[in-house]
């Protein structure tokens, strides 16, 4: 039988993420197991930078993001969602994919969840997926979340 004792869902607060936070908690239910969500911000400099970061990125910058992170981390899931579950929320900072897998080694995490931005072609190429590289490079099975499909439905 499988045992799901630790959930891990990594969110970017983005939309796609929150679907994939939706099937981290229902897993969680059905399984009795702790929920983790974490965040990672990001402490590089991006290739392109986008308006309104500093150039170079600052450490007063990335400590503002962290700060932002952990007031909005501090949000998920939905109160409707989060019933009942025992739920630990953590924000770290460095490269996604490989924070996500350092979490999850360190955590003994049974499964993660991770959304998908459903990128292709070119973009997918040169941007990267951090869901595919923890696919990749995870010691625990991973569930990808596409951005449209089948929702989640009860029984």
């Amino acid at each position: 039988m499988i045992q799901l004792k630790r959930i891990l869902v990594p969110t970017d607060f983005s939309d796609f993420s929150k679907r994939s936070i939706r099937y981290g908690c229902e897993f969680a239910k059905r399984f009795s197991a702790e929920l983790h969500i974490l965040n990672v911000v990001e402490d590089i400099y991006p290739i392109v930078p986008e308006p309104g970061i500093p150039t170079p990125i600052t450490s007063e910058y990335l400590i503002g993001l962290k700060e932002s992170s952990e007031r909005l981390i501090e949000t998920l899931p939905d109160s409707d969602q989060a019933e009942g579950l025992s739920i630990t929320r953590s924000v770290v900072s460095g490269t996604p994919f490989l924070e996500i897998i350092r979490y999850a080694r360190e955590n003994k995490i049974d499964m993660i969840v991770i959304g998908t931005h459903g990128r292709s072609g070119l973009i997918h190429a040169l941007m990267g997926s951090v869901a595919e590289k923890v696919v990749r490079k995870a010691d625990c099975p991973v569930l990808t979340v596409r951005p449209e499909g089948h929702d989640f439905v009860m029984p």
